[in-house]
């Protein structure tokens, strides 16, 4: 009875501030930042599409999970890329967040050795609630059985909200950074006063680099980074990826504002056009919050499309394999 009790104080009073794009960091992986950033849309020139698997706190029985289909590529009439994106965030049968859109960005060429390409996207929320199974803690007498109905109406009506977000992506040499602000309308996924259900804008910096450590292996070493801010909260996360022609292996540290400290590790195999790809958080020091050691699977796969002849005043990315 205690631990079902915990697991319901955590689903109503802890996820609601984390969950519905408001997850804690994810990471500078392309498909993370490719949802928050719409200036990194088609920057790879060859179109793919990305599923992935995300089981939050597992071990635990909170039921957390996502799942994510991004798809973008360039396109030369577009004079830059166009891509669509598909999420649905399954909170303890309590809670389905479904979220999708699409973004629109155009590359050009802004001084010598200079690229950048600048996006938008749009997006439609749907948030729904499912009551029908849950135990709520007034619903359970001083001798520990519980009792119907439950002291307080809940609704299960759910609610659909518009979603905004811009962001650019700068190119040179084999080093690139990018800036974007998410929730621009700053929609409430809950109805009334509450604003625990309100996507609060997201400011989001990213960047990558590429060094040659054995160019006849195709051995290289990709430093990543990003860093989250929203009212009254903030993020980031650096690391490096080492990749070789089929494997690449990653590393990386979080931190946030309440002294967490997370750990994730990941790998991926790439046949060209086919790749794989697994990553595992773990909580190394938890500060004001009580976290759970383990916090984050994903798991997915990439699929390479085919590969588009971008014009000379547009370049493309390789982004790193994490």
């Amino acid at each position: 009875m205690i631990n079902h009790l915990r697991g319901i104080i955590f689903l109503i009073f802890i996820i609601p501030g984390t969950i519905a794009g408001q997850y804690p960091d994810s990471g500078p992986d392309y498909q993370n930042i490719f949802l928050n950033n719409p200036g990194l849309t088609g920057s790879e020139g060859a179109a793919g599409i990305r599923l992935s698997y995300l089981n939050y706190y597992p071990g635990y029985g909170y039921n957390l999970f996502s799942g994510v289909l991004t798809c973008d590529g360039y396109i030369p009439s577009l004079h830059g890329g166009a891509g669509f994106f598909l999420s649905n965030d399954y909170m303890g049968g309590i809670i389905n967040d479904l979220h999708g859109g699409f973004s629109y960005a155009y590359h050009f060429q802004a001084g010598r050795g200079l690229y950048i390409s600048a996006g938008l996207s749009a997006s439609l929320y749907h948030r729904g609630y499912n009551f029908s199974g849950s135990v709520l803690p007034d619903q359970i007498d001083p001798a520990g059985s519980i009792k119907f109905p439950p002291g307080e109406a809940l609704t299960s009506e759910g609610k659909n909200v518009l979603d905004l977000a811009t962001g650019f992506l700068f190119m040179a040499g084999r080093f690139f950074w990018g800036i974007s602000v998410s929730h621009l309308t700053q929609p409430g996924l809950d109805d009334g006063e509450n604003t625990g259900g309100r996507l609060g804008r997201m400011i989001l910096f990213h960047g990558a680099g590429e060094f040659d450590i054995d160019t006849e292996k195709n051995l290289k070493l990709r430093p990543v980074g990003n860093c989250e801010l929203k009212k009254g909260y903030f993020s980031a996360g650096a690391g490096a990826v080492f990749e070789s022609k089929f494997l690449s292996v990653s590393g990386l540290i979080f931190g946030d504002k309440e002294k967490n400290i997370d750990l994730q590790a990941g790998f991926s195999l790439d046949t060209g056009n086919l790749e794989i790809f697994y990553k595992y958080r773990f909580n190394l020091a938890s500060g004001s919050n009580i976290l759970p050691f383990s916090l984050l699977h994903q798991t997915g796969i990439a699929l390479s499309l085919n590969n588009v002849e971008k014009r000379k005043i547009s370049r493309t990315i390789n982004y790193p394999d994490l």
